[in-house]
């Protein structure tokens, strides 16, 4: 694949991108091929009940499947997604890191496991963790965009489901099956393990997993304040070295067992999870994260009827964040307990009109409390209750087909806001609907087009918030008059898969009605127990406009059996305006050029990875420099069975300064220096 060439104006980012892919395409286009059968990694299940093709959906997924994560780094979830298409990191410290979807993230991303939303307090602040560690996971998958409807409005930026293996849906083959990975990483002197088992007899089936990993204080290759913070504050930017109170420590384990028949089966689950990490902001500050969690998952499957299956999953998790000023000094503490369900009847595929008809129709319920307590609580203790109905429908006739899909939700938060005495409530009623089409004009050629409506009601922090929050340096106050924020995205898929070239290219525009936004006042805070000036921010709405690219593609240099040369990349693009100017924190582009070797006994790459300059900021908000990274990478499988694999890799081998821009702390924490990561992983 041809190198991509940074825009040199973001207006002219999307023509570039796209004049590029279909000069790829058209290169290719003379080796024609049958379009390959889908495979069950292909299909994105997270996308709809009844499943779609990665090759064949109109909205934007990515997935990592099991034997990427087995030797995949150590690392929270957020920076395990950050070098997708379309995909940042917040961030905040190695301990606490969310994924950021085209420039949202927040309560715009929904992060999930098993199609559950995860109960716990992550999308509140920026430093606060989620609640699962990507090792646990037997499967990502990533839904880039607000087409899917069935997880509601807080899926409006896109959804992360994270998929494990805790409860089985089959036995496995030969009664036992499992995974077992450890690494080691030079930057902080990381060190992880992680196990999984699942063994089986007749119709019962019972699996077990932890994972368990540390990590230092990380190099850093340039003294940890930004140069144009040091400018700005007048002061000395100090000495590199080490990232202060960037050290994590996790534990987590699961136990599931489940009855397995021939028309489904019925399963529960455990997990228990202990993580502490330093919030980075801070020097003496860190946090202990604690979650129990149980869940339920079934499926029963029909021999006959309208209807092909149903599937039922529900979780209860009690979840308790606290921030420690020191040792043995807790400080705030953030409480989450609550459940959630869904339902999902999927229908039989149905032939009509020499095409094949998919629907599936669900109901959906959640009740959460969420609590905060003490000096640094700047959100009141809020219960949450949401109930919706919805229904996904696909109509493929080969050629063409159509999608659509309609959700109806409820949402009410109550709160008793901070100073006041008297409850308030909001309820919120909320409609979103979406349409594609999409045609194969060609052998391994598919175009689509979609339209969706979204709508999303206010968190509570953006509806209640009122307090000094560490974690953004702000004074942040919340709004309870606000609306529902509404969106109307408009996207263009092509997916290309024909003789030596593969690609996929999503082009999108968002338009916002009442999207909320934190802008400051002009005013501050003098929060008398850091002695410490605040800036007062306010959520207030307004209307904004998104939209960008996301590209990726690979070219078979040379082929022959299992062996393979590719030259790969990929780039990625948002521009985000409000009608109060640019919208904060929004990514630059990203341009990602890889050259692949792939063979059965051992694989190797090298990569470079070039981040943009971005000087589109809000209010208050510094820009930051483009940076280029160097990464290699090489796997070996000793055996012929390709069971045991070694692996190990060098990143940002030149020892770049890099800021991640979408980052509360870019201007106090760069991202690691050079690191070498090796490891070993056992699948049986």
């Amino acid at each position: 694949m041809r190198p991509f060439v940074a825009p040199a104006r973001p207006s002219r980012a999307i023509l570039l991108a796209a004049a590029g892919w279909a000069a790829l395409a058209g290169a290719a286009a003379a080796q024609t091929a049958p379009d390959k059968a889908d495979t069950v990694d292909d299909v994105i299940v997270t996308a709809a009940p009844y499943g779609v093709s990665q090759r064949a959906s109109t909205i934007a997924t990515d997935v990592i499947d099991e034997q990427a994560l087995a030797v995949a780094p150590a690392q929270s979830l957020g920076d395990l997604l950050a070098s997708q298409p379309g995909l940042r990191s917040t961030d905040f410290a190695p301990g606490a890191s969310r994924p950021v979807i085209r420039g949202l993230s927040g309560p715009r991303v929904q992060v999930l496991t098993n199609g559950i939303g995860m109960i716990d307090a992550s999308s509140v602040s920026p430093d606060h963790a989620v609640a699962t560690d990507p090792a646990e996971a037997s499967r990502i998958e990533v839904v880039r965009g607000p087409a899917t409807l069935i997880y509601g409005g807080s899926a409006i930026g896109g959804v992360v489901n994270i998929i494990d293996n805790r409860i089985p849906t089959e036995i496995p083959e030969g009664g036992l099956s499992g995974v077992i990975s450890t690494q080691a990483s030079s930057v902080d002197d990381g060190r992880s393990v992680f196990g999984r088992l699942t063994a089986g007899t007749g119709h019962f089936a019972f699996n077990i997993d932890g994972v368990k990993r540390t990590s230092d204080d990380y190099d850093i290759p340039s003294p940890a304040r930004s140069a144009r913070l040091a400018a700005e504050d007048g002061e000395p930017r100090g000495e590199g070295g080490k990232q202060a109170n960037s050290y994590t420590d996790l534990e987590a384990w699961g136990v599931g067992a489940s009855w397995i028949g021939d028309k489904g089966f019925l399963g529960a689950s455990y997990k228990d999870t202990d993580s502490e990490y330093g919030t980075v902001a801070e020097e003496s500050v860190f946090i202990q994260l604690h979650q129990t969690r149980e869940d339920l998952r079934g499926e029963y499957r029909f021999d006959g009827g309208p209807f092909s299956a149903v599937r039922g999953n529900f979780g209860h998790a009690e979840y308790t964040h606290t921030e420690f000023e020191g040792p043995g000094e807790p400080g705030t503490i953030f409480n989450s307990d609550g459940e959630e369900g869904r339902i999902d009847l999927v229908q039989r595929a149905r032939s009509i009109g020499g095409g094949t008809w998919n629907a599936a129709y669900g109901v959906q319920a959640l009740k959460r409390n969420f609590e905060a307590i003490g000096d640094e609580a700047f959100v009141p203790t809020t219960d949450i209750e949401e109930g919706g109905v919805y229904t996904v429908q696909r109509l493929d006739r080969g050629a063409f087909g159509f999608e659509g899909g309609l959700r109806y939700d409820r949402r009410t938060l109550s709160a008793t806001p901070i100073g006041t005495v008297s409850e308030v409530e909001r309820e919120f009623d909320n409609v979103s609907a979406s349409a594609a089409v999409f045609v194969r004009p060609a052998p391994g050629l598919f175009l689509g087009l979609s339209l969706a409506h979204n709508e999303r009601a206010p968190s509570e922090v953006e509806l209640f918030a009122d307090g000094v929050h560490i974690a953004t340096a702000a004074y942040e106050t919340g709004d309870r008059t606000l609306d529902t924020e509404k969106v109307n995205t408009l996207e263009g898929t092509v997916h290309y898969d024909t003789g030596r070239f593969s690609g996929d290219l999503h082009v999108y525009g968002s338009k916002y009605d009442g999207f909320i936004d934190e802008r400051p006042t002009g005013d501050t805070y003098l929060f008398v127990e850091e002695n410490e000036e605040f800036p007062v921010y306010q959520f207030v709405q307004t209307d904004a406009t998104f939209y960008g690219f996301e590209l990726e593609g690979s070219y078979a240099l040379w082929e022959s059996g299992a062996n393979k040369l590719a030259l790969e990349g990929q780039a990625d693009y948002v521009h985000a305006e409000t009608d109060l100017g640019p919208a904060a924190r929004i990514p630059p582009y990203s341009v990602t050029g890889r050259l692949a070797w792939t063979s059965t006994p051992f694989d190797a790459s090298v990569e470079v990875r070039h981040v943009g300059a971005q000087d589109r900021v809000a209010d208050l908000e510094l820009p930051t420099d483009d940076y280029t990274l160097l990464n290699l990478s090489a796997a070996w499988r000793p055996m012929a069975d390709r069971n045991v694999t070694l692996f190990a890799e060098a990143h940002n081998l030149t020892d770049e300064e890099a800021r991640e821009h979408v980052s509360f702390l870019k201007d106090i924490a760069p991202l690691p220096g050079r690191n070498l990561r090796v490891g070993v992983a056992y699948r049986f």
